[in-house]
């Protein structure tokens, strides 16, 4: 039996920020060099390259996220989204979401009026000794107030933290997450401060200005949110990720995890779209800097193409698919999609650490494996080349 389509989703990189936070990885830039006008009408017509290249499909959730989207003006918000829907069509009910930092507040209801339904809200931290070390430009009181406002406005919302932070201890993570689920906010995304490499942050930490938690800490910080927000009606979904109920979840970044179809467009978005002539999944990364992405869309060259093998969408479907906690991975849909497995000897070798369980044809972590899902999933993926 063929494997059932693929929903589709539009994510739409926004890359100016007012100001690059010192943890920050991603692909932004300062938005004083911002050139929307260019950018909007490249994006626009990076769409109908999209349209001509995939035919007709259904758009079944659009994420704007950079970057800070929340700085782009309600009337380009709307321009994408009709855009969107005059070419493929916005499917009955399609998530409209929309990554904001608290200091674009007063710009909420304009979003709102765009059409954008579902906000995830960068708070990053309560307490403005915290907001300062990480780069914010906002402070608690700002923070708190744009979260009043945003879950007065959009249908859904997420509250996003950062936690094992400089200076942070269990304890301290523990008063603040319980303050935070007080909010009474359906979802909340909960990630473990990373130094990524390149950052202003990793620049710190070499010099030795920067004094994380040790790993032993935040791992009884990442333990302590599981069963903080369980507690609390928020279980995790997905590793970092917790909702009050599956209307709350986040049916975007679902996509990703369970190996559905997206476009990007935007400087540096990524693609993953099923086969085309040549057959097989390809994925697709747009130019990265603002002004080669704008040339390149009107040069029909915008995004660098490649058709990803049997061995490498199984990593990718490892890799995303292991993270959801509740259903974990499909081995029949993986073996429909791919033709392979996960490696048998990993596979003993996880169930045996009790770090992975089956229930019925899927693979799901155990409340233990949970903090080692990247470690899991490495071992399930296949030596293909022994």
């Amino acid at each position: 039996m063929s494997p059932a389509p693929a929903r589709l989703g539009l994510y739409v990189h926004w890359p100016y920020c007012a100001r690059i936070c010192p943890y920050c990885d991603f692909n932004v830039y300062k938005a004083a060099h911002a050139q929307p006008e260019a950018l909007l009408a490249a994006m626009l017509d990076d769409l109908r390259h999209w349209r001509d290249r995939l035919g007709p499909r259904t758009i079944h959730s659009v994420h704007f996220g950079g970057g800070t989207p929340s700085l782009m003006e309600p009337a380009a918000i709307a321009a994408i989204l009709e855009h969107a829907d005059a070419l493929f069509g916005l499917a009955p009910g399609c998530e409209i979401g929309l990554e904001a930092n608290p200091m674009e507040h007063e710009r909420f209801a304009g979003i709102a009026s765009a059409g954008v339904e579902r906000m995830s809200l960068g708070v990053q931290a309560l307490d403005d000794a915290s907001l300062t070390r990480l780069g914010r430009d906002h402070d608690a009181r700002t923070g708190l107030q744009a979260l009043e406002s945003a879950q007065n406005l959009f249908k859904r919302v997420s509250l996003d933290l950062i936690y094992a932070r400089e200076h942070q201890t269990p304890d301290d993570w523990r008063t603040e997450l319980e303050t935070a689920l007080g909010f009474g906010t359906g979802h909340m995304s909960l990630y473990q401060l990373t130094i990524e490499p390149g950052t202003a942050f990793e620049r710190k930490l070499k010099r030795g200005a920067l004094a994380p938690p040790t790993d032993d800490a935040a791992a009884d910080m990442y333990a302590l949110t599981q069963s903080v927000c369980a507690a609390a009606g928020l279980p995790s979904y997905e590793i970092s990720n917790h909702a009050r109920s599956r209307r709350d979840q986040s049916v975007h970044n679902r996509l990703y995890w369970e190996g559905e179809d997206w476009i990007g467009i935007g400087p540096g978005a990524h693609s993953r779209t099923g086969g085309f002539d040549s057959g097989g999944r390809e994925g697709a990364a747009a130019q990265r800097r603002p002004d080669a992405y704008i040339k390149g869309v009107a040069a029909g060259d915008a995004h660098e193409r490649e058709q990803l093998d049997a061995e490498a969408e199984l990593t990718e479907r490892l890799l995303m698919g292991i993270r959801l906690t509740e259903e974990g991975l499909d081995l029949d849909r993986l073996f429909a999609r791919t033709g392979l497995g996960p490696d048998r000897d990993g596979l003993e070798r996880m169930t045996a650490q009790t770090l992975i369980t089956h229930i019925g044809s899927r693979l799901v972590l155990t409340e233990y494996g949970r903090a080692f899902a990247d470690h899991v999933a490495e071992a399930l993926i296949p030596d293909f080349d022994a």
